[in-house]
């Protein structure tokens, strides 16, 4: 079975060893290689705009003093094919910390900001997921790997997001304060923290939510000093385009592994996929409480539903990409002690198999796309099923029924009279 031979990987230290190299040797490569991309040093230039061009197009528009341009769709189009010629367009929709996050990069070259970025994050991540993780280190990251790829060629901050989802999950048992302040540093993308901020409060803890509310409030108040009061309504504005945008299809849905692109991509109309979108966040913010009554009841450790919140937190909001995949690879790494005793190997192969399709999924359609109509086609305009997001849909099923299962009284076994 597929499960068998992926966890054969952590069968000796040797194994394990070599599996572990593999992976993160290939990904230095590919962050080499990226570096000399986004940098523009190499002899193959290529124009399409990526996500790191726009992190790089931001801080320079800060430093500029124009910050309020990027949250203007019609002027930050122009800004993007000034950037670098390209006709694609990417809305920035990104509270103002995130701003504050990617303004150091405009004092570096744009290769040597890449490679600071990806590299900081990287190893943020891969030191969170191996606390977690251990012996099973492995095993997570040749089921991640498609998703680790995505994130390092579009120089996104999946790794930044995941490790902090991480050292929430690390720290909330024990070091309230160290969870909350991971938590509110996710308002640089708030609908990936709705998850944990639900366990939290399911859980009471406290402390833990008053110090992420301290950590937004204070941020918000430096992001309002630094930019000015203005910046919130500018960030606002962006917020109702984007949504504009979404109803239109105008994002790339295809890279997207949520509900509503699934069934948009699928001909479904907007509103329908909307309120199926509502339907799927409210079945995955049910799964964490079915998790923690799974814990409550003493058949599963506290772990567990943690890593049900961690899996669950990229399936709540329609704006989700293949590269918040690394989120996933927190849940998996908790979940894994536990998972044999509530799946069985077929359901194991299951999950696994739709983690790699979520995450290898836009990656090889981008490529596919890209060598079939060209960089500068418009990939929008050509029809691409979001399977990622069916996948989700199946993984969040899947999640579903072995809590369900998990939750029934064990049968009761009577022996026959002698």
């Amino acid at each position: 079975m597929f499960a068998e031979t992926l966890e054969a990987v952590q069968s000796s230290p040797s194994k394990r060893t070599i599996y572990v190299r593999f992976v993160l040797a290939t990904l230095a490569v590919m962050v080499l290689f990226k570096t000399f991309r986004f940098g523009r040093w190499s002899a193959w230039q290529v124009r399409e705009l990526s996500d790191f061009d726009a992190f790089y197009l931001v801080a320079r528009q800060i430093w500029h003093g124009q910050l309020d341009l990027v949250y203007r769709f019609e002027t930050l189009v122009q800004l993007q094919q000034a950037f670098n010629g390209s006709t694609s367009f990417m809305p920035w929709t990104y509270p103002p910390q995130f701003d504050l996050l990617v303004a150091p990069f405009a004092l570096l070259p744009a290769g040597i900001a890449y490679l600071l970025f990806i590299t900081a994050t990287l190893t943020a991540y891969l030191l969170t997921i191996r606390a977690i993780a251990r012996n099973n280190f492995a095993h997570i990251l040749v089921v991640l790997f498609p998703a680790l790829a995505i994130t390092v060629g579009c120089g996104q901050n999946g790794f930044l997001t995941g490790a902090l989802i991480g050292i929430v999950c690390l720290n909330v048992e024990r070091r309230q304060i160290i969870a909350g302040l991971a938590l509110g540093a996710m308002v640089i993308k708030p609908h990936l923290a709705i998850a944990a901020g639900l366990y939290m409060l399911a859980t009471r803890r406290w402390t833990a939510l008053a110090t992420a509310a301290a950590v937004v409030l204070a941020s918000s108040l430096v992001c309002m000093l630094v930019f000015g009061w203005q910046i919130w309504a500018a960030w606002l504005g962006a917020i109702r385009e984007s949504a504009i945008f979404l109803d239109r299809g105008f994002y790339p849905l295809f890279r997207m592994v949520s509900t509503y692109a699934a069934l948009s991509r699928a001909g479904v109309p907007p509103s329908i996929a909307f309120w199926a979108q509502a339907a799927a966040a409210s079945l995955a913010l049910s799964a964490i409480v079915l998790a923690l009554w799974l814990g409550a009841a003493r058949r599963m450790s506290p772990s567990f539903a943690l890593g049900v919140v961690a899996m669950v937190s990229v399936m709540i909001s329609p704006y989700a990409y293949d590269y918040d995949l690394p989120i996933i690879g927190i849940g998996l790494a908790l979940m894994l002690p536990d998972l044999a005793q509530v799946a069985n190997v077929r359901e194991r192969s299951f999950v696994y198999g739709l983690i790699l399709l979520a995450g290898a999924y836009g990656m090889l359609q981008s490529a596919r796309l890209a060598a079939q109509f060209g960089n500068e086609a418009d990939l929008d305009d050509k029809f691409t099923p979001s399977l990622g997001g069916f996948a989700m849909m199946a993984l969040l099923a899947m999640l579903l029924r072995l809590l369900w299962r998990g939750l029934q009284p064990a049968p009761i076994v009577t022996q026959a009279a002698e």
